[in-house]
C-alpha cells in the first residue's frame, strides 16, 4: 500500500507526499515548513514518517522551504549538484546529498529514481518513487517530454503530471510575449494537450490515477484540464491538485 498526496501544486509552491504505513518521502518543498506541517496535519499524515526530501530544481516554488524542512525534520535533502549550486543561498539545505540521472537512491523501503528532464533550470529532475511493485511518478515543469521522461512515466501506477496551461488561454492571456514563448517552449511547461498525449501514448497498463498538477492560475482552469482527460476517465482516476490546500489522499494497492 502507498499513500500519495499533493500538499501543494502551483506556481506559489509545490510539495508532494509519497508514503507507506511506516515511511514517507517528500518531493519538493516550495512552501514554508509551517505550511507543510499544516497541510500534513490537515490530512492526518505523520511528519515523523518522512525520511528524505528530494528537490526537482532551484526555482523558488520548488525549493523555498528546503533548508528549514530538512533541518526541522532532521532529514537529508537530495538534489543535483547543478540545482544546489543555482539555488538561492538562504534556501540551500544544510544536509545536502548529490543525485545523478538514473542512479537510484534507497530511502528505507523506497527506491527513488532521479530523471533528468527538459526545463529552463540548471540541472532539473523529475522522480519515480518505487515501493515493492508500485511506482509513483512526479512529472512537473517539463518542456518537451524526452525519452528519459517517457520511459519512467510508462512504469508508473500513479502520476503527479503537469497540466500547466491551456494553449488558447496562454495565447490570449496577460503574460508578456517573451514569457508566453518561454512557457510554450521545449524547456517550459506541459500544456493540457501535451500531458494528455503523453499519458495516452505512454501510460503503464496498470496506471490507476493521474493527479493533474502545477496548473497555471492565469493560463488554465481546472475544468479545462479535466475536460482534456475526459476520454481517459474510463481507464483510471483523474484527480485535481490545488495551490492552496492539500489534495485528497489516494491509496495505491
Amino acid at each position: 500500500m502507498v499513500e500519495i498526496c499533493a500538499l501543494a501544486s502551483g506556481s506559489n509552491g509545490n510539495c508532494y507526499y509519497i508514503g507507506n504505513s511506516e515511511e514517507a518521502v517528500l518531493i519538493d518543498a516550495g512552501l514554508s515548513f509551517k505550511q507543510i506541517l499544516k497541510r500534513l496535519e490537515a490530512k492526518k499524515l505523520d511528519p515523523k514518517k518522512i525520511k528524505a526530501l528530494f528537490i526537482t530544481h532551484e526555482h523558488g516554488d520548488h525549493v523555498r522551504g528546503a533548508r528549514v524542512t530538512g533541518k526541522k525534520l532532521d532529514i537529508p535533502v537530495y538534489m543535483t549538484e547543478g540545482t544546489f549550486t543555482a539555488s538561492f543561498r538562504m534556501w540551500k539545505p544544510v544536509s545536502f546529498q548529490v543525485i545523478q540521472d538514473n542512479v537510484p537512491i534507497e530511502v528505507g523501503s523506497f527506491t527513488i529514481f532521479p530523471i533528468l528532464k527538459n526545463h529552463d533550470a540548471a540541472e532539473p529532475t523529475s522522480f519515480r518513487i518505487e515501493y515493492k511493485d508500485i511506482s509513483v511518478g512526479v512529472f512537473t515543469d517539463i518542456g518537451s517530454p524526452c525519452e528519459n521522461v517517457r520511459n519512467h512515466l510508462s512504469r508508473c501506477h500513479a502520476l503527479f503530471l503537469e497540466t500547466n496551461y491551456d494553449q488558447q488561454m496562454l495565447k490570449e492571456g496577460p503574460y508578456p510575449y517573451y514569457l508566453k514563448v518561454r512557457i510554450d517552449s521545449s524547456v517550459g511547461h506541459l500544456s493540457n494537450v501535451q500531458a494528455y498525449e503523453l499519458v495516452k501514448e505512454h501510460a503503464h497498463p496498470g496506471l490507476q490515477c493521474v493527479f493533474l498538477s502545477h496548473l497555471s492560475r492565469e493560463n488554465n482552469k481546472p475544468e479545462l484540464a479535466l475536460n482534456e482527460f475526459k476520454f481517459l476517465e474510463n481507464k483510471f482516476h483523474i484527480k485535481l491538485t490545488d495551490r492552496y490546500d492539500a489534495s485528497e489522499i489516494y491509496i495505491i494497492n
